[in-house]
């Protein structure tokens, strides 16, 4: 198909967390639910609360104390990065644990850390409206954001990668996408990717990825396309439907959102990301949650401490 009259659907929706329809035979999707897999709340590591801390300078840390809590924004249909469990409405995974442990030494324990799911397109937003006081959910920094938002980190370093049916045996990488029909999330620099490097793919995207990857697993799209992380906990829930295919085509450095001029609320939290790291805190979090997907560890990023705004 000539790239002038190939067709690019953008389909944005705003829906409710999407159980996984688990495909089976290979031409129809079965629906069901993938087996539940996640963090076992006793091995998750536990976070020395720093009730001596103060940060004055912080227009966003004075508000939070004054009302006695955090509203942190996440994502909750990201398995074992931050999911949330509909039955209970608790929050889990890897972001969340950053989320717990940096709360942590801004001087707020886990009862007084409260979560709001933030779609992608909705992330600089809702922070620029004060909906939330940061936001840790596979959040890449990039120039682009930075002019809109702060970042505290990097925490972690990602990848964009392919997430296909198992039993696709014709797209192996980005450069397989022509014609192909490739979901993604709306506002995400995933989606941007693929629109510029491989516009011969016909994009469609969703507020979120469980959205996509339910299509997937009923043959409406070929693709789902997001960070490494993302898809090696969906193919860890579904390991007889789906797969993560190729290499990682980019390097995403997750950072934590802050309000674009509360530079001393991203330097403390700079300070939090270096000191759980060095007392083993990020690891055992990491073992807990992302490790379970299958992934192995990689040596933590060194956090950018760019300077002030």
């Amino acid at each position: 198909m000539a790239v002038g009259t190939r067709r690019i659907r953008t389909a944005l929706v705003s829906a409710p967390l999407v159980l996984l329809a688990v495909a089976s035979g290979a031409g129809c999707g079965k629906p069901g639910s993938p087996p539940v897999k996640g963090p076992e709340p006793d091995a998750l590591p536990r976070y020395q609360v720093d009730h001596t801390f103060r940060l004055p300078g912080s227009a966003t840390w004075t508000a939070a104390r004054k009302r006695g809590h955090l509203v942190v924004g996440a994502k909750e249909d990201q398995p074992y990065m931050g999911e949330k469990d509909p039955a209970n409405g608790v929050y889990s995974g890897f972001d969340i644990e950053i989320a717990k442990m940096t709360a942590a030494s801004l001087g707020f324990g886990p009862a007084a850390v409260r979560f709001r799911t933030i779609a992608s397109a909705n992330r600089e937003t809702a922070l620029q409206n004060g909906q939330i006081d940061y936001y840790v959910g596979t959040y890449t920094i990039n120039a682009k954001r930075k002019r809109l938002v702060g970042f505290a980190g990097p925490y972690y370093m990602a990848g964009q990668s392919l997430l296909v049916r198992s039993d696709e045996h014709g797209i192996d990488g980005p450069r397989d996408l022509d014609g192909k029909r490739v979901c993604s999330a709306a506002g995400s620099t995933p989606y941007q990717r693929i629109k510029d490097d491989y516009p011969r793919a016909e994009l469609v995207a969703y507020d979120t990825y469980s959205v996509c990857v339910d299509n997937l697993l009923t043959y409406q799209v070929d693709a789902v396309t997001t960070d490494d992380t993302i898809l090696m906990g969906y193919a860890a829930k579904a390991p007889d439907a789906l797969k993560v295919v190729g290499r990682p085509f980019s390097k995403e450095p997750y950072g934590i959102g802050v309000p674009r001029d509360d530079n001393a609320l991203r330097f403390a939290l700079d300070d939090a990301i270096v000191a759980h790291e060095k007392n083993g805190d990020w690891r055992k979090a990491y073992d807990a949650t992302l490790g379970l997907s299958g992934r192995k560890p990689a040596p933590a990023p060194a956090v950018d401490r760019y300077p002030a705004n």
